[in-house]
């Protein structure tokens, strides 16, 4: 079965009209919201690889289970980025006010199990700020922030194809992704590629991120990327959003009551 989202209108709130989603929402309290960033991703990385990879896991877990997807949320907290050209970021505060608008609309309309499907890291430390201060608001709300490339299948998969040459950024594993998702965006390139001269060395600000990262890469070898790799991963992640989404399946399906 293909997980690409465009195949999938049914799992996609903006392609509903107001009368589906509240069908929808008389049999379950659950959406899946996917947020990344535009940022650079190495030398063949596309900008968009975090919120692309966030999109297509949550729009495959959403056909698992016959879920919601809202609207991607493509940018997020990539100040560290800007030295590289078409990198875009919302400040911290900016992010949280995001997330918490579109959590908030939906609450009104009777959602109360909100998952955020993750695909960047940068996120991460203004994630828990803000579902922190959501959580106060709305205390009926069940939050959820899961990172996909941090499933333990995920991960082990990538471990297993990749070794020390996933590293950090512009990561095999996303880069592939992204393959199975755009093969006619991603052009891949001849390796493999040096990681040694872009080991992890901390995160500073933009200039001195280019300056440690001249070609974005922290120690990856984006040059094992392959479409079928992308497949393969792209279907473990969904499978591992739909089923931690079954496992709490009484947290958001409608009861009497």
């Amino acid at each position: 079965m293909s997980l690409n989202p465009r195949t999938m209108p049914h799992t996609r709130l903006e392609l509903l009209t107001w009368q589906d989603a509240e069908r929808y929402l008389e049999r379950s309290q659950l959406i899946l919201i996917p947020v990344g960033s535009t940022e650079q991703h190495g030398p063949n990385g596309l900008l968009g690889t975090d919120f692309i990879t966030a999109e297509e896991v949550a729009h495959g877990a959403a056909a698992l289970i016959d879920a919601l997807v809202t609207p991607t949320i493509p940018v997020g907290m990539a100040l560290h980025h800007l030295a590289f050209a078409g990198s875009m970021s919302l400040r911290p505060e900016t992010l949280a006010a995001v997330m918490r608008d579109y959590v908030w609309s939906l609450h009104e309309h009777g959602f109360r199990t909100f998952v955020f499907v993750n695909g960047h890291g940068g996120n991460i430390p203004t994630s828990r700020t803000a579902l922190a201060d959501i959580r106060r608001e709305l205390p009926e709300a069940r939050l959820e922030w899961l990172n996909w490339f941090q499933a333990p299948s995920v991960a082990r998969r990538a471990r297993e194809l990749y070794g020390d040459r996933e590293g950090q950024h512009a990561t095999p594993s996303e880069v592939s992704v992204t393959m199975a998702a755009y093969p006619d965006a991603v052009r891949p390139i001849d390796g493999p590629l040096d990681i040694e001269s872009c080991r992890p060395r901390g995160i500073p600000d933009a200039a001195g991120f280019r300056e440690l990262y001249p070609d974005g890469r922290m120690g990856s070898d984006p040059s094992l990327s392959t479409r079928e790799h992308g497949a393969e991963l792209l279907e473990l992640a969904a499978q591992a959003v739909a089923d931690w989404c079954l496992d709490k399946a009484t947290l958001h399906r409608r009861t009497a009551s």
